[in-house]
């Protein structure tokens, strides 16, 4: 599952500050020469030819199979007890010692529990040396000790040992492409080549110049062709490159509903399947389907087996949330307090109850949990650092605007719509609401489907907000870039996404500049 876990979690929401993180590592020097050549079908001169669908030394055991099959479903005890037998008999199989290193690695990323973090990579160095030692010389070979590094380099990023990090990241991006020049054949490495390939080329461009000089600059194009060819094409990781490729495509080419179709099929032909369960909720959460999310977060699979996903009661509290639905909100964060392990989304979930607390108007639960977001937790993902800058700057909230945006994130734009027509702007409005008044309603126009009441509205957000440091600006830019490419007005849309560029630092930058850069490459 490698990367699965960090890109599911980084791509919920159409944010990437820990996906940001982690590749900044490749910013870093290191020993990986040529890395940044673009590795794409056609260029890759094979010097071993052979079909990963008859050669067996290319596939994984049926019992490693079997057991990484029960971990896509989120279940790495029975997985383990499928391994179990297998590590018995060939301890250093390749296959073997990758889905073992899946187990473990996906424990971690998922709960975040510190105490699992030194033992896995003690486990890691130990099966990278078993794979230096083996006689074996496969495709498979090669690619699990690339992929194992890479699970090592999340998870050193994502524990704050960023210098290991780089370290271990170089060695996995020049190990994988190794694996695909030398087995151009091999779909699984161009999965996870692929996958790194999109990232490091979709990054800002204040970045590009940096990559280039350590030659690291990534490529778009070469990443989707990789990503592409590995979900299109039987291999043992194909539905980790159909969910990659999905997400990538529903986040930044707009296919939003094949997406979510995609994901309810995959529920429905696998009902016990807890993965396919959270791409259900985060895909209709994204698209603002909030009952066919709760929908899906209310028939996912419980029980024992399955690793306690706490990320899911956060994302229930939101959808509650958006329905008005206060006391079950509280209750979900405050779950997901008690069981997440990390240091990701603790200042969100406590911004989350105060709103709960605020809207219902109870001022003194509103003002211990307002406390609670500086009390604990990292910021690293957007919607922290956001949280943070609410409590760190005593702005007070106007609670129009703030139950409109709420409505308008569950999908619900006509009520917005008449929430809206409630807000009455005076000369002391702060500067902020004002930008932040006709943002909402394009947001709900656009929603209702009537783009030229949204396009109206967001000039008119961005005539009002000028150089003001806040994200409605440039995200008016960034829909006003997507509404005029979807008219074929290519000239209208690169200057609106250039636009979105030019807007110094705001609370979403990383995300709408990354979405930006990508939209101008597809019109270029």
């Amino acid at each position: 599952m490698t990367g699965l876990v960090w890109l599911l979690r980084t791509l919920h929401r159409r944010r990437w500050p820990l996906l940001l993180g982690l590749l900044a590592v490749l910013w870093l020097p290191g020993p990986a020469a040529g890395a940044g050549q673009a590795v794409v079908e056609r260029q890759a001169p094979a010097t071993e030819a052979l079909d990963p669908l008859t050669d067996f030394n290319f596939q994984l055991t049926p019992a490693a199979r079997r057991a990484y099959a029960e971990l896509l479903k989120l279940r790495p005890a029975p997985a383990r007890a499928l391994l179990r037998p297998e590590e018995q008999r060939a301890a250093g199989s390749a296959g073997t010692l990758l889905v073992a290193d899946c187990i473990e690695f996906t424990e971690l990323m998922i709960t975040q529990d510190a105490r699992r973090y030194e033992p896995l990579i003690d486990a890691q160095d130990e099966r990278l040396a078993r794979l230096e030692k083996s006689p074996e010389q496969t495709a498979l070979r090669a690619y699990v000790a690339a992929e194992i590094r890479l699970h090592q380099a999340a998870a050193q990023v994502a524990f704050q040992h960023e210098i290991q990090g780089a370290w271990s990241m170089r060695q996995a991006y020049a190990g994988m492409q190794q694996v695909v020049r030398r087995y151009p054949s091999y779909l699984p490495a161009r999965k996870t080549l692929g996958m790194m390939q999109f990232f490091i080329g979709s990054l800002p461009e204040g970045y590009r110049w940096f990559l280039k000089l350590l030659g690291l600059p990534g490529s778009v194009e070469a990443g989707l062709l990789n990503l592409r060819a590995a979900a299109g094409q039987p291999n043992d990781f194909q539905p980790e490159a159909r969910i990659m490729l999905a997400l990538v495509e529903e986040t930044y080419y707009k296919k939003t509903e094949q997406a979510v179709q995609l994901a309810s099929s995959w529920t429905i032909q696998q009902p016990d399947n807890l993965l396919f369960s959270y791409l259900a909720i985060s895909l209709n959460k994204r698209q603002h389907h909030t009952e066919a999310a709760l929908a899906a977060y209310r028939a996912r699979p419980t029980g024992a087996g399955y690793l306690p996903v706490a990320y899911l009661h956060h994302m229930a509290a939101d959808l509650l949330l958006y329905q008005g639905q206060y006391a079950a909100s509280e209750r979900e964060n405050l779950q997901f307090l008690r069981e997440f392990q990390g240091q990701h989304y603790r200042k969100d979930a406590a911004f989350k109850l105060y709103l709960t607390a605020w809207l219902r108007g109870d001022k003194a639960a509103a003002e211990r949990y307002r406390r609670q977001i500086g009390a604990g937790g990292r910021t690293v993902v957007e919607e922290d650092t956001y949280a943070q800058r609410f409590y760190d700057g005593r702005v007070p909230l106007n609670a129009t605007l703030t139950r409109a945006r709420l409505q308008i994130d569950g999908g619900y734009y006509r009520e917005a719509l008449a929430t809206l027509d409630t807000f009455r702007p005076t000369r002391q409005t702060p500067l902020r609401d004002q930008i932040e008044a006709p943002y909402r309603r394009a947001r709900a126009w656009q929603g209702l489907g009537r783009t030229d009441s949204a396009r109206l509205l967001y000039r008119r957000t961005i005539a009002v907000a000028g150089d003001a440091p806040y994200y409605f600006a440039p995200q008016s830019a960034l829909q006003l870039g997507y509404l005029y490419q979807a008219e074929g007005q290519k000239s209208t849309a690169r200057a609106y996404f250039r636009k979105v560029l030019a807007y110094p630092k705001h609370e979403y930058k990383n995300s709408t500049d990354t979405k930006a850069k990508v939209a101008l490459q597809e019109l270029d």
